[in-house]
């Protein structure tokens, strides 16, 4: 990869990486350097598909978006950010089938998607987060290839994570990624006919029952997740470890609410993060200690389908 075109992405990649989460934020300054700034330029290229989509919130910011990626993966693209970002994908052999798939979950949010299934809403989590896990595994490196699908587990989990987060602003946004068969069970079908109205008062209980399940849901993935820790780099276990506590706190804050949607955006104090840290480094060092030291990792192999991802 360039130095030199990475050089010129990485500060705007970290201030966006910065400004846009806090919790990715803080677990990137665990890794090197360079390994660092490959992932904060990952990470922006999927913030400057999400930011396009919902400001353009059409077909024509998808077709920009795939003509930039054929030009990143072509090393054609002249923006730094995009140059960067192929010169990773090439350097770390990234699938372009991964990046293609954020876009698909990206036109699901352009066609206003209803869900209706479970199986519905873990699809548009693969395409948003769970390829995301992927491409880090890329970046990152895995000592055993088997690894992949707990990381593509990781980004479901986090994705579901902030579809409960999200969910009254979600609804002023005309979206509600929660499924029919979960509300119904809850007590609240037929609640996604009502999206253009103010969230009803009579959905608060069913939707913190659904809330709930999902949490608990996103609770299995996050333990799967964790049997791939293993078979990062040092540096990349602690620094996924951290994001993937931080994250599950979130959860954990939304509990403490009762599971209440319209309690506000839950957000995890500095705190806990700092203490969610020293765990994560404890962590690692107590269970691997050797491995995190010595076990050489490679770019996966496998490229995953969502076919390959069982549930947990």
């Amino acid at each position: 990869m360039s130095s030199l075109v990475l050089v010129q992405a990485s500060p705007l990649a970290r201030s966006t990486l910065a400004h846009h989460s806090k919790s990715f934020a803080l677990a990137s300054r665990l890794l090197g350097p360079r390994l660092r700034d490959q992932t904060a330029v990952v990470y922006t290229w999927c913030r400057r598909a999400d930011d396009a989509v919902d400001e353009g919130n059409d077909v024509h910011a998808l077709d920009r978006l795939r003509a930039e990626l054929d030009d990143a993966y072509a090393g054609t693209a002249r923006d730094p950010v995009l140059a960067a970002f192929g010169d990773v994908a090439r350097e770390r052999a990234i699938p372009r089938h991964y990046p293609d798939e954020l876009l698909a979950g990206m036109a699901m949010d352009v066609r206003g998607t209803h869900y209706t299934s479970h199986d519905q809403l873990i699809e548009y989590a693969w395409r948003v987060a769970g390829v995301v896990g992927l491409m880090m595994t890329h970046v990152f490196g895995l000592s055993d290839d088997e690894a992949v699908i707990p990381a593509a587990h990781l980004g479901i989990a986090m994705q579901l994570t902030n579809i409960c987060r999200d969910v009254a602003e979600d609804w002023q946004r005309g979206r509600l990624y929660i499924p029919d068969e979960l509300l119904a069970r809850h007590g609240a079908a037929g609640l996604a006919g009502e999206l253009d109205r103010p969230l009803p008062a009579s959905a608060r209980a069913p939707l913190a029952g659904a809330v709930a399940e999902l949490l608990a849901l996103a609770d299995r993935y996050y333990r799967s997740a964790d049997r791939g820790i293993g078979a990062l780099p040092w540096r990349a276990a602690i620094a996924v470890r951290v994001a993937r506590d931080v994250y599950a706190a979130i959860g954990d804050q939304i509990a403490r609410t009762g599971y209440d949607v319209t309690a506000g955006r839950a957000v995890v104090p500095r705190r806990t993060k700092l203490a969610r840290v020293a765990g994560a480094i404890a962590r690692v060092a107590i269970t691997s200690p050797a491995r995190v030291l010595s076990r050489k990792t490679t770019i996966p192999r496998r490229t995953l389908e969502l076919a390959d991802v069982p549930s947990p």
